[in-house]
């Protein structure tokens, strides 16, 4: 697939320059090409925030949705066509906060899809405010003496909730990044990939530097499916762990626990509308 099939044209990209924003959605075409995924096949889900205009810069199905509300609507159009690659793709506040209980529902449920969170630690569409994943004593214009709070680790929420798949990676390395977002499209179940993405404008702290000097990458050695060994990784806070932190892919997903699929794969947007069948389950919910 020519990666050109996912470009929109000469459009306005609202994100400043050096966003780490640029490198993920470059590299995502990338990993996209090289899956060989036709834009038809391929949904992109997000809410609200400066991640959350991915869908608008990339040439596929696309939904936009309410803030933090990104999930539940990628479940759902999963689960209503299981043949389409379905991605969801917000940052850190998105999906950690608004989205949380989201989130957490999603790792449970294991939707066959991938969820893409870019983690720059601040909601920069709102200009610097504290995210749930910033670190204790970063100081903003609300947080004037820094940070008080635990910050949220959403690799050891995913493991203690045995995850089918969680990842992290950070932008600078466009390549490892790129190979990691392909295992995470491949796997089958429900795939999260935390990014480290800086935000040069309205994070001064956790920069492109800083995320490389306090990261480093799981050797070959690590095996990931090791679950009490992940939780280990997952709660590192010195240096972070990059690389496939865990994955169990022995785990059933949610459409095929479905029992619209037990007897039928095709997909119910497909099916024949039975509007008589409706109607009399219309009429006894009404007898109720």
């Amino acid at each position: 697939m020519d990666i050109k099939g996912y470009d929109m044209g000469h459009i306005d990209i609202g994100w400043c320059p050096g966003c780490g924003n640029f490198g993920i959605l470059s590299t995502l075409k990338n990993a996209l090409a090289e899956l060989d995924i036709a834009p038809e096949e391929l949904v992109v889900v997000s809410g609200i925030g400066q991640a959350a205009k991915i869908p608008h810069y990339l040439k596929c199905n696309a939904f936009n949705g309410l803030h933090g509300r990104a999930l539940p609507a990628a479940v759902a159009i999963k689960a209503s066509n299981p043949e389409l690659i379905v991605i969801a793709e917000s940052g850190d506040g998105d999906m950690y906060g608004e989205g949380g209980n989201h989130f957490i529902s999603t790792i449970r449920r294991n939707p066959d899809m991938t969820n893409i969170v870019h983690n720059n630690m601040v909601y920069g569409l709102t200009k610097g405010q504290a995210s749930p994943t910033s670190q204790r004593g970063f100081v903003t214009p609300v947080q004037v003496n820094g940070v008080i709070l635990e910050p949220f680790n959403p690799i050891a929420i995913a493991v203690a909730l045995q995850v089918s798949f969680v990842a992290r990676a950070f932008i600078g390395d466009t390549d490892m990044t790129k190979e990691i977002i392909k295992k995470a499209i491949s796997h089958k179940g429900y795939a999260l990939v935390d990014i480290f993405q800086p935000c040069v404008s309205f994070n001064k702290t956790n920069t492109y530097e800083w995320f490389k000097e306090n990261t480093y990458y799981l050797d070959d050695a690590y095996d990931p499916g090791d679950r009490i060994r992940a939780f280990e990784k997952a709660v590192e806070t010195t240096r972070f762990p990059l690389g496939v932190i865990y994955a169990n892919p022995d785990k059933a997903t949610f459409e095929a626990s479905l029992n619209v699929y037990s007897q039928d794969p095709t997909p119910v947007v497909r099916r024949k509308r039975d509007l008589a069948a409706l109607q009399q389950v219309m009429d006894r919910k009404r007898d109720l």
